[in-house]
């Protein structure tokens, strides 16, 4: 069960953890508003909720987790979005990243390949709110090609290398952040797309994230 009461409680407990990943180099003001304008709270089981704004991931089911919210912030940062720019998401997980996209106005596609977490989404509690978030069930690497080309692209599980087939969908001119790695520690990227077949490279700090799988799981 999750709980849907939003008090002053929880809206406390979210300003100290804007607070905290400020304090830790975030600087886009919007991305902190965002995230403190989304209850983390929604999104995890009552069991969590006395510590759902601890900056940490926490399981949400299926081996996935909800990012920790300084990760997220971090890569929204670097995605550097901006209103009505067509985002697709590569791993919906509990969807909160997806709403910070949404809250920062961007259109956001977002991919799940673990059915039940999928499923799960189907009764989100913002799909009222958050109309720019489009669900779809199938396999990240392959990406959205029927939608693309996407002004970004954000992989929110650790490839082992740059995914080719997401690469082809993002615009010219347009970038894609994503954790690379084997192991249990990837260097976070962003991807600029200078052309067809030219790109530039930046990479960031560490991070761990769980392994980006293809296909999909029912």
């Amino acid at each position: 069960m999750r709980s849907y009461i939003d008090d002053y409680k929880q809206k406390g407990l979210r300003k100290q953890l804007v607070d905290t990943i400020r304090s830790k180099g975030i600087t886009d003001e919007n991305v902190l508003t965002a995230i403190n304008n989304i209850p983390r709270h929604f999104f995890l089981d009552t069991a969590f909720e006395g510590i759902a704004y601890e900056d940490r991931a926490f399981p949400i089911g299926e081996g996935q987790t909800i990012s920790q919210p300084y990760t997220v912030a971090y890569q929204s940062q670097l995605l550097e979005v901006r209103p009505m720019e067509k985002i697709l998401e590569i791993g919906t997980g509990s969807a909160y990243q997806a709403c910070v996209l949404a809250e920062l106005k961007a259109n956001v596609y977002t991919i799940e390949r673990q059915k039940k977490l999928f499923d799960a989404n189907k009764n989100f509690v913002f799909k009222n709110k958050y109309r720019n978030i489009r669900f779809f069930y199938g396999d990240g690497y392959e990406g959205l090609p029927t939608y693309a080309p996407f002004d970004k692209v954000i992989v929110t599980a650790a490839a082992p290398s740059l995914p080719a087939k997401l690469l082809q969908q993002l615009k010219v001119g347009g970038k894609m952040v994503i954790p690379v790695g084997e192991g249990d520690v990837q260097r976070m990227m962003r991807i600029t797309k200078l052309g067809d077949e030219d790109f530039s490279t930046e990479i960031f700090d560490d991070f761990s994230f769980v392994p980006m799988l293809a296909g999909k799981k029912m």
